[in-house]
């Protein structure tokens, strides 16, 4: 009866062979990837040492697959190209926001390439990995942080999916911490005051931000979902708005309406306010038309970039006495209203395109709210019990 053969990815009895005075050989057949059974051999200045460098070898050739994969030898730069690839092909098949790619890409380059990229695969332990995000955030902000923390966990998710590594040693990097405390709203009289600034704000007017302002604040959008908002996406006689898509400028192309929003929640239907109405069926009889329909234009016409809108508006909420307040503030203020009214966290997460409620709870609310409500049930700590009665509290027939 024949032999049954190697099962794939292991290796025969281990086979040890003197060559000199320290000079050991160590040697074995592995059947490889491809169902090739092959010799493998090192050699060591003594038998132990010969046979620890055989199974490092094995150990090491057990992750290797058909030629192009990545193994424990691929080095990190590589790596990061086919991961980058992948990601690619997710913003082909629009599951990737070309934004989100350019984000990472950027964020290789600069540093994951250029601190680890000649490293081995098999050579990204925790510390090194943890050592590259904290000097990324020392140099560069929270921000810049987590997303090379993000390219990193993708790039080395994808080496052990092919075998590469036992585990994704990213996940124990330290933890970002934010460097906000807590989210910053509006409150109600301080939006009807810079409402009221920024109507008469004379750069306002120029730069067209007065209605695109009060629509952000009437709905909590993203300015770039704002800014790819359709006549046709407006029922203005239901008073409701679709949220379709946003504007983004792919690196080489431009601007581009994209129809698919940053998460699935992020398709959704809103009621305007009565205010809102107003203002858009005033805007929508004086617009004119543009090839992508959308309601809120370039001041020159053109698709509206989100990224030079904002520098617009740093202008406008500083010139109104409100520096610290953004486009993003104005979301935070709708949730922060919301929460306020004792509207539900899921009601919020709804209106703001959020897939987790707890996102919502977490950032977008705002805190240190001095009426909690605690302090009335807190009352109860301090009052006077009642006696009870002498019959111990039964009551007679």
């Amino acid at each position: 009866m024949a032999r049954p053969p190697l099962p794939i990815g292991t290796h025969g009895q281990i086979r040890l062979y003197r060559l000199g005075q320290r000079r050991w050989r160590a040697r074995t057949k592995f059947r490889d990837h491809d169902g090739v059974v092959r010799e493998v051999e090192r050699t060591g200045t003594s038998r132990a040492a010969a046979e620890q460098r055989l199974k490092l070898a094995l150990r090491d050739r057990g992750r290797t697959a058909l030629a192009g994969e990545i193994s424990g030898d691929t080095k990190v730069a590589a790596l990061g190209s086919l991961w980058l690839a992948e990601i690619d092909r997710a913003v082909a098949q629009g599951k990737r926001s070309p934004t989100t790619a350019h984000q990472y890409r950027y964020r290789f380059d600069r540093h994951v390439k250029a601190g680890l990229g000649q490293l081995r695969v098999r050579e990204l332990t925790v510390s090194r990995l943890d050592q590259l995000v904290a000097d990324v955030h020392d140099r560069y902000g929270t921000a810049a942080a987590k997303t090379t923390r993000t390219v990193l966990s993708g790039m080395v998710g994808l080496a052990v999916r092919h075998d590469a590594l036992d585990r994704n040693p990213v996940r124990d990097v330290g933890r970002i911490e934010s460097e906000t405390s807590s989210a910053k709203s509006l409150t109600l009289d301080q939006a009807r005051e810079l409402r009221g600034k920024i109507a008469a704000s004379e750069k306002a007017i120029e730069w067209d931000v007065v209605e695109l302002t009060d629509f952000m604040l009437a709905t909590g959008l993203r300015i770039g979902e704002a800014c790819a908002v359709t006549w046709d996406a407006l029922d203005l006689d239901a008073g409701t708005v679709e949220v379709r898509g946003t504007v983004v400028r792919v690196p080489g192309t431009g601007l581009v309406l994209k129809w698919r929003t940053k998460s699935r929640s992020g398709f959704r239907t809103l009621e305007l306010p009565t205010w809102a109405v107003t203002m858009l069926k005033a805007r929508r009889a004086h617009a004119t038309a543009n090839e992508w329909g959308v309601v809120f234009t370039a001041p020159m016409g053109g698709l509206r970039d989100p990224s030079n809108t904002q520098a617009d508006l740093r202008v406008v909420f500083a010139a109104a006495g409100y520096s610290w307040v953004t486009s993003h503030v104005y979301r935070k203020t709708v949730a922060t209203l919301m929460d306020a009214a004792g509207l539900s966290a899921r009601a919020a997460a709804d209106q703001l395109g959020h897939a987790k409620v707890s996102m919502t709870q977490d950032n977008y609310f705002g805190r240190k709210v001095a009426k909690t409500g605690a302090a009335a049930v807190l009352e109860a700590i301090t009052a006077t019990p009642k006696k009870p009665h002498k019959d111990g509290g039964k009551g007679g027939a």
